[in-house]
């Protein structure tokens, strides 16, 4: 196949364009030469004069011929040649008259004629022109007849000049450094990252100092973490401060529909890098191309990644030394199965993660504060209750967070302060709430009172059981607010909002108090309408009360000395072993949550009803109508602690 990316390089040279506009120009006049048949050298009298075709009736002894050319035509033409004459006689008419003409004149004397052909028209062009046509018309007739022909030239020319998809740099686009924003402080803490991105710049700025202990290959560099962390952002950066331009491309736009296509795009990529010296190419959203190779039997889909794995070496030429290539992915290799030659290439590996609840402190901040002055109420906002319910966002959505506390800010005509920030935070996460849908639902609603009471129950339960007070157990709650609203984006009709642990490592004990936690609610359901009387909406808690089950038992194998992951043995025996101890486990923690959850039946009665009329209810409206139902839930937790003794002492008599 042509090389079209040298073609289009070579055109950059106005001695080839003006070459190839002269070629094009001969070829061009060529075709019209060829194209034009040999012309009958007789004079053409050319006449508008309808009697000089009724005055034949007299002469057609002397006449040679008679033709009519294009009858249907709105000007038919008479052609007539005489006896010896050098010239030919065309006589137009209207198509109107033509008829008449045929009638009264050539059939009613006699006078033979015949339609002219093709071939006769061909030869004999001047027929069909008047006097005023000439070149023109030439041109007109040529364009016409060559009209495909031309078409398909001048997309060729266009596809040199422009390129076709996949021929170009998958929608790359060159910058320089001037024009890149931003510098490594804008990253809020992060200074793992930001410390490996030094290192990363002295590597390349002191390339000889590495060469003298045998590192020579290039400094590829792999950007792994969840999105909105900043890889973008953070190689725009370091472009900037190595002062070198970057061409950004995406993985997915390499790929351009035919065969071949991304392996031409990522070389089209060098070659532009390679012709600036110095230069970073980014390729973000690339974790297509860390698959592994030869997953299926289409082995061109393996092209765009061999293509890769030899630029990536720096064996192309020694213009592309200079090349610096950053690639940036969502997922990484501890979590997803990538190519290990792949891997290979990439000297250094820097591994994002969600910022904790510090850097999101001070990440909030600084966002607020880029604000015009009076916009943020600072003297009543709690950057560190946000910062708390804001666990596992990443950046881009805290960023999100406080841009819809702005737009909630404009629409409401208040400042910004902590509750705005709650406000927005559960509009950006949990979405639009409908109090109109539930309101009509009064059976529902009171179903679903009872269930996300049941589950705010259970989280507090090992607290008020440990003894602890009401406002320590408040302190300790996540809890942000119960509602019987309904939320179209996650289809419930109800929700319980809480803060969660800022922990990556949690305990077994931990885990079986999240999932008492979620068997809260179908507990409760089963507590006060009976076992055949839970609904379908308990569907998501027990979704994920699966998952935590097969995780803790079947991956982890937390309850058991062999530590095993029997999701790995692939047989039936191991998912039945497994399968049985989920049940049993279930079966418990279950049966633990209905009996706990009886302790506080009368304080869901008497918080329910208030639930149901005010459809929401704040951790600080929840822990005020505890403080006085006190007595209530005290009576409870009293006698769960007296029948709990009972029934160890029963046991001990019986030992």
């Amino acid at each position: 196949m042509p090389n079209f990316a040298r073609l289009q390089i070579a055109f950059k040279n106005v001695y080839v364009r003006i070459l190839t506009a002269v070629l094009l120009g001969m070829l061009v006049g060529w075709f019209i030469y060829k194209a034009d048949v040999p012309q009958d050298p007789s004079p053409v009298v050319h006449s508008q004069n309808i009697s000089e075709i009724t005055e034949l009736a007299s002469q057609k002894d002397k006449l040679d011929y008679l033709l009519v050319a294009r009858p249907l035509s709105d000007a038919p033409r008479y052609i007539y040649k005489f006896k010896g004459a050098p010239q030919l006689h065309v006589v137009k008419v209207p198509s109107t008259s033509h008829l008449s003409l045929e009638r009264e004149v050539l059939l009613k004397n006699a006078i033979p004629y015949s339609i002219a052909k093709d071939d006769y028209l061909a030869s004999h062009k001047a027929v069909l022109q008047d006097e005023s046509e000439g070149f023109a018309s030439d041109v007109v007739s040529f364009m016409k007849r060559h009209a495909l022909d031309l078409t398909v030239l001048v997309v060729i020319l266009y596809a040199l000049k422009f390129g076709i998809p996949g021929m170009n740099a998958g929608g790359a686009q060159m910058i320089s450094p001037d024009k890149l924003k931003g510098s490594l402080d804008d990253l809020i803490g992060m200074e793992d990252i930001k410390q490996e991105v030094l290192h990363l710049e002295d590597m390349i700025r002191n390339r000889e100092l590495y060469k003298e202990h045998n590192i020579d290959k290039p400094f590829n560099v792999m950007l792994t973490g969840p999105a909105g962390t900043g890889k973008t952002k953070l190689v725009g950066y370091l472009a900037k401060r190595l002062d070198i331009p970057l061409i950004q491309a995406s993985g997915s736009a390499l790929e351009s529909g035919y065969v071949g296509g991304g392996s031409k795009a990522l070389n089209a990529l060098y070659r532009k890098a390679s012709s600036k010296g110095r230069c970073i190419i980014f390729l973000d959203e690339a974790q297509s191309l860390f698959m592994p190779r030869g997953r299926s039997e289409k082995k061109w889909e393996d092209d765009t990644a061999n293509t890769l794995l030899g630029l990536l070496d720096g064996v192309k030429s020694d213009k592309g030394q200079g090349v610096i290539w950053v690639v940036a992915s969502n997922f990484d290799d501890a979590s997803t199965e990538m190519d290990e030659a792949m891997l290979r290439r990439f000297s250094v590996k820097i591994n994002f993660r969600l910022p904790n609840k510090a850097e999101r402190k001070e990440l909030l901040r600084s966002f607020l504060s880029r604000k015009k002055e009076g916009l943020v109420d600072f003297n009543d906002l709690d950057l560190d209750q946000v910062a708390e319910i804001t666990q596992n966002l990443s950046p881009a959505l805290l960023e999100s967070v406080v841009e819809r506390a702005s737009m909630l800010s404009i629409q409401e005509k208040v400042i910004i302060n902590t509750d705005l920030l709650f406000r927005a935070y559960e509009r950006a996460t949990i979405g639009l709430t409908d109090r109109a849908t539930t309101a009509e639902k009064h059976k529902q609603r009171e179903r679903i009172a009872v269930h996300e009471l049941g589950h705010f129950f259970m989280q507090i339960d090992p607290f008020l059981r440990a003894g602890m007070t009401l406002d320590e157990v408040k302190e300790k709650s996540h809890l942000l607010k119960i509602s019987t609203e309904a939320v179209s984006k996650i289809g419930a009709l109800g929700y319980v909002l809480q803060s969660g642990d800022d922990m990556s490592l949690r305990t077994l004990e931990e885990l079986e108090r999240d999932v008492i936690g979620l068997y809260g609610g179908v507990a409760a359901e089963e507590l006060f309408y009976g076992a055949r009387g839970i609904s379908v909406g308990s569907q998501n808690d027990i979704e994920k009360i699966t998952k935590m089950l097969n995780l803790m038992v079947g991956r982890l194998s937390m309850y058991s000395r062999a530590k095993i992951d029997y999701s790995q043995m692939g047989n039936d025996a191991s998912g039945e072993h497994t399968l049985r101890q989920v049940e049993e486990k279930s079966d418990e923690l279950y049966n633990y949550t209905l009996n706990s959850i009886r302790d506080y039946q009368d304080v869901i009665v008497a918080l329910k009803d208030t639930l149901l009329d005010q459809y929401v209810l704040s951790k600080d409206a929840v822990f005020s109508l505890l403080e006085e139902h006190k007595d209530a839930l005290l009576a409870g937790l009293h006698h769960a602690r007296h029948a709990s003794l009972k029934l160890c002492a029963e046991e001990a008599a019986v030992a």
